[in-house]
């Protein structure tokens, strides 16, 4: 089942366990069975196999029951430790399983110790439920998270349902976004989370004890915030001078997660933005780097007489001789009626995560720039008939995508309509209202499901009053990516650099560095000067 590259390196990263891992499978036994579960039962057992053949702590046990299957458990004898995959964690997920395994079979997780410390603290039997499609690239952050805090302490049990595999039982829930959290059988949480999000709101004491390990920290010399492309390259590039460096951020890639294709990364012909994201938290976690996910940045705090500035968290305050600023941007929202109702109920940002949920239904896309005409093209593979909203006379795309576009039967293109309302019947979005900026007429175009796909804004409110901001939020740089503050720099997508593409958001990350160490070395230099003049 696996092909055989990947079955090497399954080898390497088997090889690092060091406590016996035993994988019990629950495949279909029922001869009445219908055949697409009993195909999947045996593909699981295959892949099972294999995994057994590439470890060699690893067994496989007898079947047992379980009320779903094809499923399977990652056991570690001895103890309660225990993770359970409910269909094939393929695609995206595949990286959760090999994860998985090695987790339980002894390798530490990678997590900040006090995040992990109130972990181990949490009190009382919590069963999650998580129901996630191999095409997310959210998915993989919740179920990772919930796995290592499953496995840091066995009282958190967890699930990982494939939503394809169980289409009835997700039906019944009306689960229309995934990741799709549920707690006890009852709906808890959804969109991606990290182990600190799930933390705070599951023992808001819990988080809070963790984050007062956050303020107690020695300062750093560069404190990078975000952790996104510009991010990682500003904290390896700080981290190679050989000075204490922290990176700082909800999660490590940043947006990129949320891409699935990546083609324009020079020297590296195709990738996708988990590959990414890994490799990013690699390269990373070879130097000594300080990484804390799970942090949102509210406050950015003018440096005082001892000429540290400061940045504080969710979880505390941080302070540096020079800080970054990379957070990035994120999807811009309609702002029309009727879509905070149905996020999630039809109304979603990902076609690559929820795509696969609308199958054979009609759907919208809005916006007719890159990112909606490459949603359009991938959603009329799956869903019946595709329209695009577009807000402008004319479509924005790239050529070759239109073209593409125009191949393509079931999709239909609408523009100078402006969105003005998202309907629904209370549990689901049933349509999409528009108004023709020619006519002013208002019109409604039936749909199941809203992607929308209207640019990014730079996560910058925080800053507002703090650094030189832009009418567009965006925050103002030189070329050395120096701000308006002294000490204070800034790299990405949440700046005034032009062409907002991962390659030049790691140049820049890179130039903000840079520019962070020249400024503490000068500083320093000058302090040393007015010292010795005194």
């Amino acid at each position: 089942m696996l092909e055989p590259a990947l079955v090497q390196q399954l080898k390497t990263y088997l090889a690092m366990t060091t406590e016996d891992v035993v994988l019990v499978p629950s495949p279909a036994s029922d001869p009445a069975t219908d055949p697409a579960t009993a195909r999947k039962s045996a593909q699981m057992m295959e892949l099972l196999g294999e995994i057994a053949a590439a470890g060699q702590r690893v067994t496989v046990a007898d079947p047992v029951a379980d009320d779903r299957t094809p499923s399977f458990a990652i056991t570690r004898p001895g103890t309660e430790i225990s993770v359970r995959f409910a269909g094939l964690p393929m695609g995206h997920e595949f990286n959760s399983l090999v994860l998985a395994l090695l987790q339980v079979g002894g390798v530490p997780v990678k997590a900040d110790a006090a995040l992990l410390d109130a972990v181990r603290g949490l009190s009382g039997d919590h069963e999650f439920t998580t129901y996630m499609s191999l095409t997310c690239q959210n998915c993989p952050t919740v179920v990772q998270a919930l796995n290592a805090m499953s496995i840091t302490n066995p009282r958190i049990r967890h699930t990982a349902v494939e939503g394809g595999a169980f289409a009835d039982e997700v039906k019944a829930k009306g689960i229309q976004s995934v990741p799709a959290i549920y707690l006890d059988g009852k709906e808890w949480g959804s969109g991606r989370m990290t182990m600190a999000d799930i933390l705070a709101k599951l023992d808001s004491s819990a988080a809070e004890q963790a984050a007062e390990d956050l303020s107690q920290r020695d300062p750093y010399d560069v404190l990078v915030v975000g952790s996104g492309p510009a991010g990682a390259a500003a904290a390896v590039y700080a981290a190679r001078k050989g000075i204490r460096t922290a990176m700082v951020g909800e999660r490590i890639g940043g947006q990129v997660l949320d891409t699935e294709s990546i083609e324009n990364l020079i020297s590296v012909p195709h990738t996708t933005g988990p590959q990414l994201g890994a490799a990013l938290g690699a390269h990373v976690a070879d130097y000594q780097i300080d990484a804390i996910e799970g942090q949102h940045a509210a406050e950015l705090i003018e440096a005082g007489a001892d000429g540290l500035t400061g940045v504080r968290f969710n979880g505390g305050e941080l302070r540096a001789k020079a800080v970054v600023l990379a957070t990035g941007a994120r999807w811009r929202q309609l702002g029309v009626p009727g879509e905070q109702e149905y996020k999630t109920k039809g109304v979603t940002y990902c076609p690559h995560c929820d795509g696969p949920l609308f199958k054979g239904q009609d759907v919208a896309v809005v916006g007719g720039g890159n990112s909606g005409i490459e949603a359009a093209i991938d959603l009329a593979g799956v869903t019946r008939h595709v329209t695009v909203f577009e807000f402008m006379d004319s479509l924005k795309a790239d050529a070759v995508l239109l073209a593409t576009l125009e191949s393509l039967p079931n999709v239909d293109v609408i523009t100078s309509a402006q969105s003005t309302q998202v309907i629904g019947d209370g549990s689901h979005v049933t349509g999409l209202e528009y108004r023709d900026r020619n006519s002013g007429e208002l019109r409604t175009v039936p749909v199941r499901g809203i992607f929308v796909q209207i640019g990014l804004l730079p996560n910058t409110e925080w800053l507002e009053g703090a650094v030189n901001l832009t009418k567009r939020g965006e925050i103002v740089v030189n070329t050395r990516g120096a701000t308006s503050v002294p000490g204070v720099f800034a790299a990405g997508d949440c700046t005034t650099q032009p062409y907002k593409q991962i390659i030049i958001s790691m140049g820049s990350g890179a130039t903000a560095a840079l520019g962070a160490f020249d400024h503490i070395i000068r500083t320093a230099g000058a302090a040393r000067t007015l010292a010795n003049a005194s």
